[in-house]
């Protein structure tokens, strides 16, 4: 059945009727956090957004919504994307056509568009053949489907791989070759990057200095290398970044660590930097996520495990002092992890959408800008309804007024523009659905303009 994420109408003397075929919505499939900001996919292929947006890092057309940023998803492409990247200020997805898409921040040419304009809108960077993506805080990887590792953005310290630290001054706004073949996986830090090849050696470039590119050293070329050097020589076969640290799992499940641990974020037992990878857990772990000072992982049992900084309830286990040891957060059901930089995300067996940590731009997307939240809330249930039905009517008042059957205890809410052709949605009212889903809402268009409309359903 037909699921309508958004309707769009343009009136001002006239009534409409719209009928929408209703149908559950559908499913969390993929997550990603940035900064602050989020980015969700689901299981029809659509792309969702919350949190922060002052750079466009949204891609929903502005960067002044609800004061820079969204506190609730909201829907940026309707179908086809398959997988998603956030970074600091900026944005990545692709589509099933193997196209690489981008908006956001652009200072250091991290889209790789050939400019260092921000972009508010999705734009196409590669047309074809890209298969996986990575976001660090200001640069870009991709991998095509011949194995080739490409780069973008930021290489102040050498996190492109190139060969250079002066590409630019320090960077480049086009994507340039770095490997030619074999690259299996890759994962962007702050001002690192890792990747991995066929053989399942672990590979590094970039800012070295708390020793988070594991070679035993943190003065390699001034704390930095600008060329990729072996890590690790076989076996690895998951990777992943933190702000200034590394994770990286063994194909017998045992995770390994190495970098900064200031906020105890190697799960050690202690508070000093490793510079090379040590052995945290023996095996069992599927999944890794590393945020600023915090890091995520799952068990086989479906378990959710924490340790690191814990300022702003990142870690979710109800406090705010931090760990240098695993603590378990979830017991089990837990199939996807994202972190953030104080914050956290991850989905369960059904589908369904869980948040931790800091929401000061409402990257949490619950509907709020609370500072924190310290245990993990139910930010989108398992087919949360996304369609209505709609009827609206210019009143002898001259108010617009909509009026159409939801799905009880839904929030919906009704935004206007001015125009469509660079449309800045405006929240104008949200209500929820009672029992029996009846929802009125009553608007003053302004006769000057032509006001376009769109309900929306949230969280």
């Amino acid at each position: 059945m037909k699921t309508t994420q958004t309707l769009k109408i343009a009136c001002l003397l006239c009534v409409i009727v719209l009928q929408v075929i209703a149908s559950r919505g559908q499913t969390v499939t993929k997550i990603s956090a940035g900064s602050n900001h989020s980015l969700l996919l689901k299981s029809d292929g659509s792309l969702w957004a919350m949190g922060d947006n002052n750079s466009g890092e949204l891609g929903d057309g502005t960067t002044d919504n609800d004061n820079y940023n969204t506190n609730l998803p909201e829907q940026i492409v309707a179908g086809n994307v398959t997988a998603v990247a956030a970074g600091s200020g900026f944005s990545l997805f692709l589509k099933n056509d193997g196209s690489l898409w981008a908006m956001g921040d652009n200072g250091y040419g991290e889209l790789g568009d050939g400019t260092y304009n921000q972009a508010n809108l999705p734009e196409q960077i590669v047309a074809g053949n890209v298969t996986t993506i990575a976001a660090g805080s200001y640069h870009t990887l991709f991998l095509k489907s011949d194995g080739s590792l490409w780069a973008m953005g930021d290489n102040g310290d050498g996190q492109l791989g190139d060969g250079t630290t002066d590409h630019g001054f320090y960077k480049t706004n086009l994507p340039e070759q770095i490997v030619a073949s074999n690259v299996t996986a890759i994962a962007g830090g702050s001002f690192h990057s890792l990747f991995l090849k066929n053989d399942g050696s672990l590979w590094a470039m970039g800012y070295n200095h708390s020793g988070q590119l594991g070679d035993g050293t943190t003065d390699h070329g001034f704390y930095s290398t600008n060329r990729p050097e072996q890590i690790v020589a076989s076996n690895v076969t998951t990777i992943a970044c933190g702000y200034f640290h590394s994770l990286f799992l063994k194909s017998d499940g045992s995770l390994w660590v190495m970098g900064d641990n200031e906020s105890g974020q190697l799960g050690d037992g202690t508070y000093n930097n490793a510079l090379s990878p040590e052995q945290i857990v023996a095996s069992n772990v599927t999944a890794i996520a590393g945020g600023y000072f915090h890091t995520l992982f799952l068990k086989s049992d479906g378990s959710l495990w924490a340790m690191g900084d814990n300022s702003a309830g990142q870690l979710g286990d109800g406090f705010s002092n931090g760990t240098n040891q695993p603590e378990q957060i979830v017991a089990s059901g837990v199939t996807a992890i994202a972190a953030g930089s104080f914050y956290s995300l991850f989905l369960k067996t059904d589908g369904s959408l869980w948040a931790m940590g800091d929401n000061t731009s409402g990257q949490l997307g619950d509907g709020t800008d609370n500072d924190q939240s310290p245990v993990p809330e139910l930010i989108l249930a398992p087919g949360t309804p996304t369609s209505i039905w709609l009827y609206g009517q210019l009143l002898d008042s001259g108010k617009m007024q909509f009026s159409f059957t939801g799905i009880a205890g839904t929030n919906y809410v009704l935004d206007r523009t001015y125009n469509l052709a660079l449309p800045t949605w405006i929240p104008q009212l949200t209500n929820t659905a009672p029992v029996g889903g009846f929802v009125l809402m009553t608007n003053t268009p302004n006769k000057a303009t032509n006001n376009f409309w769109r309900i929306r359903s949230a969280p």
